[in-house]
Parts: structure tokens; C-alpha cells; sequence
């Protein structure tokens, strides 16, 4: 069975490096992406990563780190405020993996979905296509 999207759901295409955006304006359970923002990582030198980092990690591994804990802090944030009611989160599996255990409960009722996928520089229409089919 596909999935159904809810209206206004968050969807959020992510990697180490930055994060889009978008909201589904379709109200019968398929999916309409609009654009609703993107996030760039932001003092990376100031806030730093989550946790700890192996001592061997390159200056680029640690940025998208801290960028994944910008990420979740930004959801963990929005689900607080109830600026969305459901999520859906796509990035690729190691900042998936970086951004999991840093989201709050709050959000993690509301994740509808989570995809292991690399989608930030996929056309509006492949991100629909691949969420809809499940690849």
C-alpha cells in the first residue's frame, strides 16, 4: 500500500551539507512539494558536533556532524512549536544516522517516514517519484 502524505507535512531533503525544505500542499494523501526553505550550516567553528568525535575525523566529517545536530536542533525546535504536525525525513544514511539520536521525542511522533537516501541535488519531481514509490 503507498503511502498517504498529509497536507502541510514537512518534508525534509537533507545531507551533510545542507537541507531542503518543502511542504505538501496536496490535501488527498498524494504528494505536491512547495518549496519552504532550506538550511545551510551556520558557525561550525563555534557550536560544533554532537557527542563525541573520533580524534581521526577530518574537518570535513565534523562540519556535517555539527550541521546534522543544526538539523535536528532546527526539527526539535519546529516540533516544539508545532510548526508541522508530521515529517517526513530523507538523507543520506550517515546523516541519518547522525541526526537520529539527536531528535526529541516530540518529533519522533511525528516522522512519518525516515529514507536512507541522497535526494539534495534530485529534481522536485524525482524527490516526489521516489517517495512515492518507495525508490
Amino acid at each position: 500500500m503507498a503511502m498517504r502524505f498529509p497536507m502541510n507535512s514537512l518534508i525534509v531533503i537533507a545531507d551533510g551539507t545542507q537541507a531542503r525544505l518543502y511542504r505538501n500542499t496536496a490535501g488527498d494523501g498524494s504528494l505536491e512539494l512547495r518549496q519552504a526553505g532550506e538550511l545551510s550550516p551556520v558557525s561550525l567553528e563555534e557550536d560544533g558536533p554532537a557527542g563525541n568525535r573520533p580524534a581521526e575525523s577530518s574537518q570535513q566529517e565534523t562540519d556535517e556532524a555539527t550541521f546534522a545536530k543544526q538539523l535536528a536542533d532546527h526539527l526539535n525546535n519546529g516540533a516544539e512549536s508545532r510548526q508541522y504536525e508530521s515529517l517526513v525525513l530523507v538523507a543520506d544514511p550517515k546523516t541519518l544516522g547522525q541526526i537520529r539520536p539527536s531528535l526529541s521525542k516530540a518529533v519522533n511522533e511525528r516522522l512519518l517516514s525516515e529514507q536512507a537516501k541522497t535526494l539534495t541535488t534530485a529534481t522536485d519531481a524525482e524527490i516526489v517519484r521516489s517517495l512515492v514509490n518507495g525508490g
